[in-house]
């Protein structure tokens, strides 16, 4: 029997592992499938332009993956039972159970609403595709001055006001944050982003926490009533469910523990990595939900299980931060840099310079989807067969 690896969630992460598993394996030792509920690759970092009206180049999985022995399975998962290993899923043909030796789970993230009443009747989320294009459809049929409202002051919430107000510069568009605008950012940082704001237009209500929406206004803990025609939820990410379900440890918000191979501190056969994971970064500090965090943790599994399974040296590279890439629109970027544990240092790249750099930042994480290794050596390692099956102790071979 072939060692059977499944991946579920095609996103930066799950996508990034399958293809480092594919090129570290052999065909001959593994099977790899990758479990995804839509065919074509996501760019999530992208949703806020997506919602404006912009149009994303397709990434279908089946290009992405061609000849790499990766197969790809169109489903939905609906279930994990980590004692008897098996994945339950829910495909156009109906329910499914797939069994597993080793398990990668990357289901990620949704839109969070913290429980604000109103919030899931009335606001739009860009946490995904199809939210992003009921924004974008929204946002459409507008009429010139009406307002829209965007909740959340991070990195999400930011590149979602800058990017509708350049795109509609006839709408009133507001944000509501919960802090001081960007009050974790550098006081360059901070002051290139109020220029951005103001040049755009942008209202800003600082140190407004929102608790609730109705379809035509906001509430904040103040007391203030804000009008909205559209509200664009951006105040965070919920960890997807099933992992809660299941015997894995798991934090309280429903991430999976892992140590640093990204291996379950409960289950040795699973794997966590990205939005899923709870991982502890530089300065003992979990690493925050983001494609900067999910990207290094991918290739530290994909490498800890190819180490395991060969016996092989385990990886051992740092998870850490280097910048903070912030788009304000097409035109404008911040490039925040930042210590190892993600604070603001006093440097930082504002202005064109700095939203091209966020722009290759978005073409490198894609093109590293499909480019898994990074230019590192794709020599396969074999998994010795020892009683018939590719066995998870096995001795590397010569």
């Amino acid at each position: 029997m072939k060692h059977r690896i499944i991946v579920l969630g095609a996103g930066y992460t799950g996508a990034i592992a399958a293809g480092r598993l594919a090129k570290r394996l052999r065909r001959e030792d593994v099977t790899i499938t990758l479990v995804n509920a839509e065919p074509d690759f996501v760019e999530r970092v992208r949703m806020h332009q997506l919602a404006v009206g912009q149009d994303l180049a397709p990434r279908p999985f089946s290009e992405m993956f061609a000849g790499t022995g990766v197969e790809l399975k169109l489903a939905e998962v609906t279930a994990v039972d980590v004692d008897r290993r098996t994945v339950a899923i829910t495909d156009a043909n109906g329910a499914e159970e797939l069994a597993y030796d080793s398990l990668v789970y990357a289901l990620g993230s949704s839109w969070n609403t913290r429980g604000v009443p109103g919030t899931a009747e009335h606001a739009h989320e860009i946490a995904g595709r199809p939210g992003a294009l009921r924004l974008r459809e929204r946002l459409a049929g507008l009429a010139a001055g009406q307002p829209v409202v965007v909740v959340g002051g991070g990195l999400t919430g930011l590149e979602a006001a800058t990017e509708i107000a350049e795109a509609r510069p006839d709408l009133d568009v507001a944000l509501a944050s919960r802090g001081g605008l960007g009050d974790w950012l550098s006081p360059k940082g901070r002051r290139h982003l109020r220029k951005v704001f103001d040049k755009l237009g942008i209202t800003v209500h600082e140190h407004a926490a929102v608790t609730g929406v109705e379809a035509d206004r906001i509430a904040t803990a103040d007391g203030k009533s804000v009008p909205t025609a559209v509200t664009v939820w951006t105040a965070g990410f919920a960890v997807h469910p099933i992992a809660k379900a299941t015997a894995l440890e798991v934090t309280g918000a429903g991430q999976i523990v892992v140590d640093g191979t990204m291996r379950s501190v409960s289950h040795p056969d699973v794997y966590a990595i990205g939005d899923a994971a709870m991982a502890m970064g530089p300065g003992d500090k979990p690493l925050r939900m983001s494609c900067a965090s999910g990207t290094p943790a991918a290739w530290q599994a994909a490498d800890a299980i190819a180490a395991r399974l060969t016996d092989g040296k385990l990886p051992n590279a740092p998870l850490r931060y280097f910048n903070q890439c912030i788009s304000l629109g097409r035109k404008e970027g911040l490039i925040q840099y930042v210590t190892a544990d993600d604070r603001a240092v006093r440097a930082a790249l504002t202005g064109r310079f700095a939203a091209v750099y966020k722009e290759l930042v978005c073409k490198g994480a894609a093109w590293g989807v499909a480019n898994p290794t990074l230019g590192m050596p794709a020599r396969r390692r074999r998994v010795v067969q020892e009683g018939g099956r590719a066995d998870s102790a096995a001795r590397a071979s010569a």
